[in-house]
């Protein structure tokens, strides 16, 4: 296949989707397709059948996972707008309002709804300040009780999303308990809570038994039904940004320049300053950069066995979360195609961009 492209590999997917189905048995818990995260639907036939359904951030979300992910459809956004609310409910099951203004907004549109409201705890376990849910300032949910009890009788459930690529069971747990001892009171008044997403439970070595056991005792004390909405931890592992050499070159360091972009195509990285994945071999150190002119277009540095040349094939690991839902068409940069590796080991490609695609998307 030509380059670029994005390689989802079913069997590096199926592992996730195991350990979500253990999760929801033996905790009770259901899980929700994160689509800020991963929204590939060619993937949600396979992944429906390990989970609960899809939640969403915006009215274009939402429709798409009623369309094409079967089971719940759960609505929620930092801020509807008024000539949005027909279509949200009319493709979801539940909506989730970010504060009580808008509750109270859309308080006779969603009426015969199922309503939710998220709130703010103040801890978080994200070290980007620019992740931070519970940053200074945060405009994500409500922060306190006497704002929300006045409207407790509105709704039937609660967001809580404060946890953000967290692989310790304990610090989930810590945080668990502050919301306990915090909401309480309001939470025991709710039928359902979801916990959001940034648990990195699919990751090596960690305790899911912990993790179920926590939940269920949760779900139990407090009488509701647990909702969990894997994003990375659903799709991790599972793709690669497969990738050409076009040019070398020597400025101090070995160069090598591919035929994609990381502004353009692994963007969640260059927001937050973090290299690309690659497994490396051997000692010959090479960066490696991207096609747009904009300096800082660099994917990282790796090791490799032998110098690069033009025509060497690259894989970028771990190139699915929030890679394929930011691609953009700065520079003109050609958008990789995204293929599935399936089960037997056929590759099948299921979407490519022309330039029909960039000249349509702008006017």
């Amino acid at each position: 296949m030509q380059t670029p492209y994005y390689l989802i590999d079913k069997a590096r997917l199926l592992p996730n989707l195991e350990a979500i189905a253990q999760l929801r048995k033996q905790s009770g818990a259901k899980s929700l397709l994160a689509l800020k995260c991963f929204a590939t639907w060619s993937l949600f036939d396979l992944m429906s059948e390990y989970m609960d359904g899809t939640t969403s951030s915006s009215l274009f979300e939402v429709k798409l996972g009623r369309e094409k992910f079967p089971g719940e459809t759960h609505a929620y956004s930092v801020a509807w707008a008024p000539h949005e609310i027909k279509e949200v409910m009319a493709s979801s099951d539940k909506i989730i309002f970010n504060t009580v203004q808008q509750l109270q907004r859309f308080a006779h549109e969603s009426e015969n709804h199922i309503r939710g409201l998220r709130i703010n705890p103040g801890v978080s376990t994200s070290g980007f300040d620019l992740a931070d849910p519970s940053r200074p300032f945060s405009r994500l949910g409500e922060h306190k009780l006497e704002a929300i009890e006045p409207v407790a009788d509105m709704i039937s459930g609660f967001m809580f999303h404060n946890n953000c690529e967290n692989a310790s069971f304990d610090k989930f747990d810590e945080m668990l308990c502050h919301i306990e001892e915090k909401f309480g009171s309001l939470i025991k008044k709710m039928k359902w809570i979801s916990l959001g997403g940034g648990i990195h439970f699919t990751g090596n070595s960690y305790p899911l038994n912990k993790l179920a056991d926590r939940l269920k005792r949760f779900a139990g004390d407090h009488e509701v039904q647990i909702y969990l909405e894997p994003g990375e931890a659903a799709i991790t592992n599972s793709t690669t940004l497969e990738v050409t050499v076009l040019d070398t070159l020597f400025n101090g360091k070995d160069l090598a320049i591919v035929d994609s972009s990381i502004e353009a195509h692994m963007l969640d990285l260059l927001i937050y300053r973090e290299s690309a994945k690659m497994k490396e071999t051997g000692t010959r150190r090479w960066m490696i950069c991207g096609k747009s002119c904009l300096a800082g277009d660099i994917f990282g540095e790796f090791r490799f066995d032998n110098d690069l040349k033009p025509g060497d094939r690259l894989s970028f690991q771990d190139a699915g979360g929030y890679t394929m839902v930011k691609k953009n068409w700065f520079n003109g940069v050609q958008m990789p195609a995204i293929a599935i590796r399936e089960l037997d080991g056929s590759i099948r490609l299921v979407r490519e961009f022309t330039y029909n695609d960039f000249a349509t998307a702008l006017s």
